[in-house]
């Protein structure tokens, strides 16, 4: 749903569509974005675990709900390393599409997307970092060089980041970006670690920015997705 000068951004690890009662429903992970009411909302564990990692989230149930999904070039896949785009409403389309393997101990990537929307060009990095703090550490400082190498744009970093110290570990290693304050966001049924973060390039500023834990999301996944109203700022 596109406002007038502002863009909802969600993040949403959908744990494979198994919820906290380890059925696996998609129908429920798509009751949540529909009530999130976002334009384009990043998602992480949105495969299964084993080759050839087919979408745990059907296409066929996005399709039908009006979503576009961004091509990241994963064969049956809904994105890469887990990792996958989604928008819908009028005005935005995508120009240019890129992933990046990060560092550390544990297989791990990230996905560009640059977007044209109502509020302007769009970069959006979706991300999903390691359980070590060293990797997570090592995979930030490699978003960020990434970052340095690309046409200047406003930027978005949306997604897991597995970081549960309250102190800003990461926001101090990248300190070009802004992130927003933290929110807890998992475990879904009673919240206590923030480990869903947006942070914020140039050119951005968050309207409002939360948590969306309306039924069926406190049980449809183990994280809890959260948003953000961006607006464009000169």
């Amino acid at each position: 749903m596109t406002r007038a000068s502002t863009l909802r951004l969600a993040s949403y690890n959908i744990q494979k569509c198994v919820g906290l009662d380890f059925r696996r429903q998609p129908q429920r992970i798509m009751q949540v974005l529909d009530r999130l009411k976002a334009d384009i909302v990043v998602l992480q564990e949105a495969d299964k675990r084993l080759p050839p990692r087919p979408a745990a989230l059907p296409h066929f149930m996005l399709d039908e709900a009006g979503w576009q999904i961004v091509d990241l070039g994963g064969a049956g896949s809904l994105g890469w390393h887990g990792n996958a785009v989604i928008w819908r409403g009028e005005g935005i389309s995508v120009q240019q599409t890129g992933h990046h393997e990060l560092p550390g101990l544990e297989p791990r990537g990230a996905v560009r997307v640059e977007f044209d929307t109502p509020i302007g060009p769009l970069r959006v990095m979706g991300m999903h970092l390691g359980l070590l703090p060293a990797s997570r550490r090592q995979q930030i400082t490699h978003i960020r060089r990434c970052d340095s190498d690309l046409n200047q744009m406003p930027t978005v970093w949306a997604g897991d980041f597995n970081e549960w110290s309250r102190q800003p570990v990461l926001d101090n290693l990248a300190p070009d970006m802004r992130f927003l304050p933290p929110m807890p966001s998992f475990p879904a049924a009673q919240p206590l670690g923030a480990l869903d973060r947006i942070a914020l390039g140039d050119g951005l500023r968050a309207m409002a920015h939360g948590v969306h834990g309306e039924r069926p999301a406190h049980i449809a996944s183990d994280h809890l997705p959260i948003w953000a109203d961006l607006q464009r700022v000169a």
